[in-house]
């Protein structure tokens, strides 16, 4: 066995966690209450992963896109989300068993993620409680957000392990950008939010189709 992996770096939205039914009625709901038009499930998947001011910028018509109805957007955003996010969300097919698996191989397991990390703690005790993630790092105002390297090497710091010790897992350009940034080896996968191509284009090192596969690397 590859002993060259000693942890890995998990997105949460795409990759752990499908939410995207309930991060997409938690918009629509404000956009159809404040007269705005409502968009399709598609359209979100492009709108999230860059954290709930470039969620709320890019739901909202370009003619209402100036700061304050933003900032106004994104605390309604995070109080309509905070009743919703249970309805749908959970863990994605195969991730508790990759999780067990990871788990019984001693590999050290964090998040890093742009949703706010207050949500981010509820939803992970609350969806995956079974598992131990050393650390879990998701949006404030102290850290930049991904695709900057920072979180990621303060994760490999905490930890205390090279950069090349990791396995980032995620869905989207960001991810990848942000694995390349640190140092770490880019695993992008196909049950998320976005593109093969995309992720290639951005660094992805492998791509994988389901969550077991991840195992193949170690």
């Amino acid at each position: 066995m590859n002993m060259k992996y000693k942890a890995v770096i998990f997105d949460l939205d795409g990759t752990l966690l499908d939410t995207l039914q309930d991060l997409a009625d938690a918009v629509n709901g404000i956009l159809g209450r404040s007269g705005f038009p409502e968009h399709g499930l598609e359209s979100y998947r492009y709108f999230v992963g860059d954290g709930v001011e470039d969620l709320a910028r890019r739901a909202l018509p370009e003619k209402h896109r100036d700061e304050a109805t933003v900032a106004g957007f994104v605390t309604a955003i995070m109080e309509e989300y905070r009743q919703r996010w249970p309805n749908h969300s959970g863990p994605f097919e195969g991730i508790p068993e990759l999780l067990d698996a990871l788990a019984a191989r001693r590999i050290k397991m964090a998040i890093l993620t742009n949703k706010p990390d207050d949500s981010t703690r509820v939803m992970v005790s609350r969806l995956l409680p079974r598992w131990q993630f050393h650390i879990i790092l998701g949006a404030t105002p102290a850290l930049p957000k991904k695709p900057d390297p920072q979180g990621a090497l303060q994760i490999a710091d905490y930890l205390k392990l090279p950069s090349q010790a990791f396995l980032y897992v995620g869905d989207s350009d960001i991810d990848m950008k942000t694995a390349g940034a640190a140092g770490m080896y880019a695993v992008g996968v196909l049950w998320g939010l976005r593109t093969a191509d995309e992720l290639v284009k951005n660094g992805a090192k492998v791509l994988i189709r389901k969550p077991l596969e991840l195992l193949e690397l170690l």
